[in-house]
């Protein structure tokens, strides 16, 4: 597994709520990272499950 990190700004449906956010995790792959964060994000925060998140920095691997 690699671990991933996100920073930067967060979007929900379209407005920015978070001009910069972070947050790590492990994943198997990209995507899986990337939804992970985003879970991470909506737990956090508080949003329902089915809010649309938005990440429009870059997620980038911290370590293989």
């Amino acid at each position: 597994m690699k671990r991933y990190a996100y920073v930067g700004p967060v979007l929900i449906f379209g407005k920015i709520t978070n001009p910069k956010w972070s947050g790590e995790t492990l994943a198997v792959s990209f995507d899986k990272a990337k939804s992970n964060l985003m879970y991470q994000y909506k737990k956090q925060t508080g949003r329902r499950k089915d809010a649309k998140i938005e990440f429009t920095g870059k997620i980038y691997v911290v370590e293989e």
